[in-house]
């Protein structure tokens, strides 16, 4: 179904769950992309956005109703670094959104989707795993200069909501929450956390507060983590905040970034779902590693009668 004519996502909250799909770099991976580029699934925008829209496509058909758009590594700044000038990354960047509808276009599905265009954080433009550390030396007005131009052009595109993801403190978030005022699109704020904190540290009771009082924020939550840490932060997202909970895990392997591969085995099991769900979570899918057959099981627990 086009997006265009879907209720609002305020509104499929406040009557239930919607499911989001999963990790976009995983499925480009699958697909034979190689993604080991300091834009990551960003370059892809540029050399071949079909690849893209099926990435999303799968998802959609995999029984996602949300696409995350492949935005989150896109910023002016890492665009500079490869050539790419100010207007040819305006437009990468609003094609994101394009692509994500394309797929909700072509899908089969008969049921609303969305578009959430994605905002990764300030480390993921410095591509070296800064994102998961935060503290980067700039003051929150920088970051806010930082954000807001990008934000501006994805909002221009008029995706249904903004992914603020992946945050790892509460100065990122603040900057975030500045640079989305006026620009008249409602956002999620998700942080990666670990062991009830934010990446920098900070409690996560003190991180979600500072999203409670933003009347934009449609939604807060956790995502990037491991599905432990997911169990303990929706619910107290949503003692806190009192709004929907977002929560998209890693599948619970770990990166080790000396051999470049992950390690483990996967913790994140469609039977999750269904406590997120009890404790406030109303946005549910996956992140890194986890892909459409995951997305399916979930979107088969959470539509069960």
């Amino acid at each position: 179904m086009s997006t265009g004519t879907a209720p609002s996502l305020v509104q499929a909250l406040a009557d239930g769950t919607v499911v989001l799909d999963g990790g976009m770099s995983n499925q480009l991976a699958s697909a034979g992309h190689d993604l080991s580029d300091e834009l990551w699934s960003a370059r892809l925008l540029a050399e071949d956005p079909e690849a893209v829209t099926a990435a999303h496509l799968a998802y959609f058909d995999a029984g996602a109703d949300v696409a995350i758009t492949a935005s989150y590594q896109a910023t002016f700044g890492g665009f500079a670094r490869r050539g790419t000038g100010r207007e040819e990354a305006a437009a990468l960047l609003s094609l994101s959104v394009g692509c994500a509808r394309e797929a909700a276009r072509r899908s089969r599905a008969s049921r609303p989707l969305w578009v959430a265009a994605s905002v990764g954080p300030y480390g993921a433009m410095l591509a070296d795993g800064s994102e998961y550390r935060g503290r980067y030396g700039l003051s929150v007005t920088e970051l806010e200069r930082f954000h807001r131009p990008r934000m501006e052009v994805l909002a221009a595109a008029r995706p249904d909501v903004l992914a603020l993801e992946t945050i790892p403190d509460t100065d990122e978030a603040e900057a975030l929450l500045r640079a989305l005022r006026g620009l008249g699109v409602p956002a999620w704020l998700s942080y990666s956390a670990a062991d009830g904190r934010t990446r920098a540290g900070q409690p996560l009771e003190d991180a979600f507060a500072a999203a409670a009082r933003a009347d934009e924020v449609i939604a807060v939550g956790v995502n990037c983590c491991t599905p432990k840490d997911a169990d303990h932060a929706v619910a107290l997202a949503a003692r806190v905040t009192g709004k929907p909970v977002v929560v998209y895990p890693n599948s619970g392997e770990e990166w080790d970034a000396g051999a470049r591969a992950w390690t483990g085995s996967p913790t994140f099991t469609a039977s999750r779902v269904t406590g997120w769900r009890e404790s406030g979570a109303r946005l549910i899918g996956g992140c890194c590693r986890v892909g459409p057959e995951a997305i399916s099981s979930i979107a088969g627990t959470l539509r069960a009668p």
